[in-house]
């Protein structure tokens, strides 16, 4: 089922030059089913943070249309349902903590929505725990790390009961250890819960934990795969100011000096496992 359809959507930003002004994003096709884990990478200013505003209804297209479950988010009379079953995380968590303690500020969104107490606390309580901060419940958010904070921000959108969950650089101010907790409790959602994720980043190494990746480019999609098949292509990858998972351009680099390695290697154990053989058979 297509939960987020773009039918030749375009945008532009305004500007005291209307008629020569490029658009952000221009005659965009995609559908993306609930249930994937979609990564969108790009250039800065490529127009990534454009396509997630987008789905979001924060604006809208200037040409062609967006459909958030089959609502065409130009119906102003839909806006508040297609807030409700889309969820954006921002880069930085400090921006979307409003509370003096963990649960009041996970039980904010719900409050809002006019639940009632009983759900609320309920809410709360399933949100925390499928970020792994349950026991943090009672902790002042200021006392939390990054990665924490930004795990706190994402029960705040699971208790508002999303269909889909959109991270805009979500995890571009946190540390490694960070981003991986971040992206691990992402993938539990996605697989547990069926939340679409669509995952907007600038690490590479972060894509690899999508079921699809999209490369955005001078505001079209160029690239449209699996992970795997995207970053087989390491040259075309570079040509757009790409770089390429750390494990991929270590092969593709011992290819260059002529061992024969495949380039669709994406993950660290299996580059090992690949290694151990040729090693082995050597």
């Amino acid at each position: 089922m297509d939960m987020i359809v773009f039918d030749k959507t375009e945008y532009k930003y305004k500007s005291d030059d209307e008629i020569n002004i490029k658009p952000a994003v221009s005659n965009l096709n995609i559908r993306i089913e609930q249930g994937q884990f979609v990564v969108v990478i790009g250039r800065n200013g490529s127009g990534k943070s454009t396509f997630a505003r987008l789905i979001n209804a924060l604006i809208l297209p200037t040409k062609g249309t967006v459909y958030v479950n089959n609502i065409n988010t130009l119906e102003d009379e839909f806006l508040w349902d297609i807030r409700q079953s889309i969820g954006m995380v921002f880069q930085n968590p400090d921006n979307q903590i409003v509370a003096t303690s963990v649960e009041e500020d996970v039980a904010f969104g719900p409050e809002n929505l006019g639940v009632v107490s009983s759900e609320i606390k309920a809410r709360v309580k399933d949100s925390l725990k499928a970020v792994g901060m349950h026991e943090y419940s009672k902790v002042a958010p200021h006392n939390l790390s990054g990665g924490q904070k930004q795990r706190i921000a994402i029960a705040g959108i699971l208790a508002m009961k999303p269909n889909c969950i959109i991270l805009d650089e979500a995890t571009s101010m946190l540390d490694p250890t960070g981003r991986t907790e971040v992206l691990e409790v992402l993938r539990k959602l996605n697989k547990e819960e069926n939340i679409t994720i669509i995952h907007i980043t600038h690490h590479m190494n972060e894509a690899v934990y999508g079921d699809r990746l999209i490369i955005i480019d001078d505001g079209n999609i160029v690239k449209d795969d699996s992970p795997r098949e995207v970053f087989a292509d390491v040259e075309g990858l570079k040509k757009l100011g790409l770089d390429v998972p750390q494990v991929t351009e270590l092969f593709y680099e011992l290819k260059k000096e002529g061992i024969e390695l495949p380039l669709n290697i994406i993950d660290i154990d299996e580059a090992v496992e690949v290694l151990r053989e040729l090693f082995t058979v050597s």
